[in-house]
């Protein structure tokens, strides 16, 4: 689904660091005409990477909204016939990737593409992954998903990125600005799933597969042909290496992926790289990774003691969105296949494909973000301390699981079908959890960083989001196999009880916090 950093970043999915340290003339030679109001009093920049933003959003939750019920339909249907756990377990694999491989992508960006080009390749690569998933064979599905994983890695972590760069840092449109891109996203989120659940419905998956393909296209031919209103738009990279480390670094790349590819097929070849295993290999990586990280960071000489000790607190944080996230990725997977199989699809007589669930989780984040940024700023000082307000929102998504209990519970089959409204609440609970955890967690992230690791400690909250789908991918396997009462009773009870841990170590976080409010 969508990430937000203050409102205004990306979830997503999303949803990447803002800081202001890119934003002044110092730090880009091509720095944005202030003077330039022409979309809605803000640079037509915006309107670009907006623009591509609602398109990647379309495409990448269009297709995720459906590629659940592909997995688990049979291959008679047009699926892959796997069992509902097992087809959840690879959805959540392929997120884990996902949000893995963002981590490199902003360091591509940085150090070798460039912002502009490396969003470009990245939608190539996601163009061209959906592309070929629209042809109905399983080589081309799991080719498809490589390529759109590459590719999101690239674009997720510097579109936001570049919409910074469109503001002076003094610039008081920024945080509207950022507002205005924040909506674009999940008018994307909204429109993808109905588009692509349709199809997917009525024509077959890979129809939907292939609406997902249309969708990028137009956002990159959008995307190059407002170029020109873009900062930041320089072919070389902004914090460029030398060329000599320039040509190891593309070398140690290419040999590195090479050899992951040539062990990774006589793996495959040799009976051991099953579907399980892999989805085990990314789950280790997804929670190797962020405890290498912290590792780091905490032993670093080049991080004081006063920033050693904001560290701390971060790691409450952290940890309350993994819980978090393992509960909002599901939105998409075992949400979705409890939909398939045990809501009602039809309203007022109307009939809609199950999917179209997912797009109310767009819908709601649409209206709440500003309604929540409203009563913020009407309470100021006296609105709930960070801290807080994530808690709040861990415990809003373990409720979204928990309200699935009553629906699901007193039935002695599989058979029973609920109403509309107990998944539409079920994503409103969702939505507003999402917007109360993200806002703050990613704001905290920029504050509690140390200077030293700014740029890594964003790519650690996207961490964060792996190790969600790392937990998730292992956590789904049993869904099918125990009753719907169990698995989302315990799920969501387990969150509620982090979510409430987390108010309880409120008055140690507030003193820990400091900047933080």
């Amino acid at each position: 689904m969508i990430r937000i950093d203050a409102f205004y970043s990306d979830r997503s999915g999303g949803r990447p660091p803002v800081t202001d340290t890119l934003t002044d003339e110092a730090a880009d030679p091509e720095p944005p005409a202030s003077d330039d109001h022409a979309f809605f009093g803000h640079p037509r920049g915006l309107l670009t990477l907006s623009g591509l933003e609602v398109w990647e959003r379309f495409s990448f939750l269009g297709m995720q909204a459906i590629l659940v019920l592909y997995f688990a339909d049979s291959v008679a249907g047009g699926g892959l016939g796997m069992n509902p756990g097992t087809a959840a377990s690879v959805s959540a694999a392929y997120g884990t990737m996902v949000y893995l491989v963002s981590v490199g992508g902003g360091w591509l960006a940085d150090r070798i593409l460039g912002s502009y080009r490396a969003v470009l390749w990245g939608g190539i690569l996601i163009a061209v992954g959906h592309y070929s998933m629209a042809f109905p064979t399983p080589a081309m599905t799991w080719a498809g998903l490589g390529l759109i994983s590459a590719g999101t890695g690239l674009l997720k972590p510097n579109v936001a990125t570049m919409v910074g760069k469109l503001y002076r840092t003094e610039d008081e449109r920024r945080d509207a600005g950022f507002a205005l891109y924040y909506m674009g996203i999940n008018v994307g989120a909204f429109l993808g799933p109905l588009i692509t659940g349709w199809l997917g419905d009525h024509k077959g998956w890979h129809w939907g597969f292939s609406a997902a393909a249309i969708g990028m296209t137009f956002g990159l031919i959008q995307y190059v042909a407002g170029r020109r209103h873009l900062a930041g738009r320089k072919a070389s990279a902004e914090f460029e290496l030398s060329p000599r480390a320039m040509r190891r670094a593309v070398r140690l790349i290419v040999a590195g992926l090479l050899a992951v590819a040539v062990l990774a097929t006589a793996l495959a070849l040799a009976g051991w790289l099953t579907m399980d295993r892999f989805v085990d290999v990314l789950t280790v990586v997804s929670v190797i990774a962020p405890v290498a990280y912290f590792a780091v960071m905490f032993r670093s000489p080049r991080v004081t003691d006063e920033e050693r000790g904001r560290l701390r607190p971060y790691v409450v944080l952290f940890l309350a969105s993994v819980v978090f996230n393992f509960i909002l990725f599901q939105a998409y997977s075992t949400m979705m296949l409890l939909a398939s199989t045990n809501a009602r699809t039809e309203i007022l007589g109307f009939h809609f494909p199950a999917s179209w669930y997912a797009s109310a989780l767009g819908a709601f984040e649409v209206a709440l973000a500003p309604v929540v940024a409203a009563v913020w700023s009407r309470m100021g000082p006296r609105q709930p301390h960070a801290s807080n307000k994530i808690a709040f929102g861990v415990i809003l998504g373990g409720l979204s699981f928990l309200l699935m209990v009553l629906p699901t519970s007193g039935h002695s089959d599989d058979t029973y079908q609920m109403a509309v409204w107990w998944i539409v609440g079920s994503y409103l609970l969702l939505g507003l959890g999402d917007i109360l955890l993200e806002t703050s967690g990613m704001s905290a992230t920029t504050k509690l960083a140390p200077r030293a690791f700014a740029s890594q400690t964003m790519a650690l909250w996207f961490l964060s989001l792996a190790l969600a789908n790392g937990i998730q991918a292992q956590t789904v396997k049993v869904y099918g196999t125990v009753s719907n009462v169990a698995y989302f009773g315990v799920n969501g009870a387990v969150a509620v009880l982090a979510g409430l841990a987390v108010v309880a170590a409120a008055p140690w976080l507030r003193r820990t916090m400091h900047p933080v409010h």
